[in-house]
């Protein structure tokens, strides 16, 4: 991605991460990134300085106090007694040659209620030997007026120390925080893949790139947008925590349009798309089929597939897209053959023969058992059966049926079921059934989302077929 640097543990905490560091920073000398790959310490009398030495690490992130409320509840001490152990580690380091960044936590709420105290403590760090102070929004609690208000002061009243913000997401402000930091001089943000961090997490990375890029073009940053989607999924896949599908620039749905007019517009100059565009970030736009869909849609997911329909076919299949979309939030394209074969089949018969109702059950240690109404020309007829399945006793109970009529049945030679590659438990299920009679073989296909509906609409096509 071509991030500036990365910040990927903390000091002291686990064997897992010891382990971790050293791998990284292994890997890191031989790539020339070392001095790119940051670890968060804190202010322990040298006990952190120990660990990164004996990690390989060579940049600490020191974590110290910004707040007066911090220091004077959480550690008790003065600010020169909390100086003075800042100043003692930062040597340490310095023997190690270790680099050192300063972390002011509870920043925010310092400015907030001990604005004094916040200068007095950076009029020390200026004294000091270190790269970078990282200003943390620890809490989320800023607003973007005091985001900007606050940053501006610092950077009028420390015009040369270089000055990181770091925002959090609580209020949902994470991106529009880091804009005004942008604008008020910082000179660099902290963020994380998919927004990762404690609580609400942290100000997302693909975002703020996306923003910076189109709303600031003045600053230059050097990440690659096409691998923010990569790097997305792989994050989502080891760590557990699934990108929600309407995030901006990541989601599985952003690209994706459903509505016929946003579908007929992107055809006509582009009038509902904006800046961002999916191929910026690696990514292709899809028109998702659903009940909200058209023509527009329909005809280009057909011109993907390679297919094409006259008029009064793309009506009937859209018709049916409507319908399926009451029971499933989307179709998608690799659906839409099977829709497409579902509908032109229905074209050639007339529906004479209806299963009006039906009761199917299947429970641990009991039988499957159905309970079936059919109407044969006008006439209703009930019938119940056992069988090995669901679908074996429907079809027993439809052989009841028939043989009260006279009637025979064609013998079935073949069941098959496909599902749409890449689809989940709410996928469409097409259910192709081979019948034999004595004059011919023939196939009838139904479409649910439910395996023994989708068997049951292709039988009762055989029946109408007959």
């Amino acid at each position: 991605m071509k991030v500036d640097r990365i910040e990927i543990a903390s000091t002291r905490v686990s064997e897992g991460e010891y382990q971790a560091i050293k791998s990284i920073t292994k890997w890191a000398k031989t790539k020339g990134y070392l001095d790119k790959v940051e670890v968060l310490s804190f202010v322990d009398n040298g006990l952190s300085i120990q660990w990164m030495v004996e990690t390989g690490a060579k940049v600490q992130n020191l974590l110290t106090k910004g707040s007066l409320n911090h220091l004077k509840y959480q550690l008790k001490k003065t600010p020169e007694q909390h100086f003075s152990e800042i100043k003692n580690v930062i040597e340490l380091a310095q023997k190690e040659s270790i680099a050192t960044n300063i972390y002011l936590e509870d920043w925010s709420n310092g400015m907030k209620n001990s604005r004094a105290y916040v200068c007095q403590y950076l009029d020390f760090i200026a004294t000091q030997p270190i790269q970078r102070v990282l200003l943390p929004d620890t809490l989320g609690v800023l607003s973007p007026q005091e985001t900007s208000e606050f940053l501006t002061y610092i950077r009028a009243k420390y015009p040369e120390m270089h000055i990181d913000f770091h925002a959090h997401n609580d209020y949902d402000l994470g991106v529009t925080n880091v804009l005004e930091a942008v604008k008020a001089g910082v000179n660099g943000l902290h963020l994380t893949v998919n927004g990762m961090g404690e609580r609400a997490g942290n100000a997302p990375l693909a975002s703020v790139v996306a923003v910076i890029n189109d709303f600031l073009p003045e600053v230059e940053i050097s990440v690659n947008e096409k691998a923010l989607y990569k790097v997305s999924k792989l994050v989502e896949t080891f760590s557990g925590f699934r990108v929600p599908v309407n995030k901006p620039v990541l989601g599985g749905n952003v690209f994706t349009q459903t509505a016929e007019i946003h579908a007929d517009g992107g055809s006509k100059k582009n009038l509902y798309f904006n800046n961002l565009l999916p191929e910026r970030f690696g990514r292709k736009r899809t028109y998702a089929l659903g009940k909200t869909s058209g023509k527009a849609n329909i005809q280009k997911n057909l011109q993907e597939l390679g297919l094409q329909l006259n008029d009064a076919d793309i009506l009937k299949v859209t018709q049916r897209i409507i319908e399926l979309g009451d029971k499933k939030e989307v179709v998608t394209k690799e659906d839409l053959p099977y829709i497409i074969s579902d509908v032109l089949d229905s074209n050639i018969y007339e529906e004479k023969i209806l299963i009006e109702s039906y009761v199917l059950t299947h429970a641990k240690d009991l039988q499957p058992s159905t309970t079936i109404s059919v109407k044969i020309d006008g006439e209703i007829i009930e019938a119940h059966a056992h069988g090995d399945g669901q679908f074996d006793a429907f079809m027993n109970a439809l052989k009841k049926v028939y043989n009260s009529k006279k009637m025979e049945l064609p013998v079935l030679t073949d069941y098959a079921v496909r599902i749409p590659p890449g689809s989940s438990s709410d996928a469409l299920c097409e259910t192709v059934i081979t019948w034999k009679t004595s004059e011919k073989t023939f196939k009838t296909r139904g479409l649910d989302s439910d395996q023994t509906i989708s068997a049951l609409k292709a039988t009762q096509k055989m029946l109408n077929i007959i």
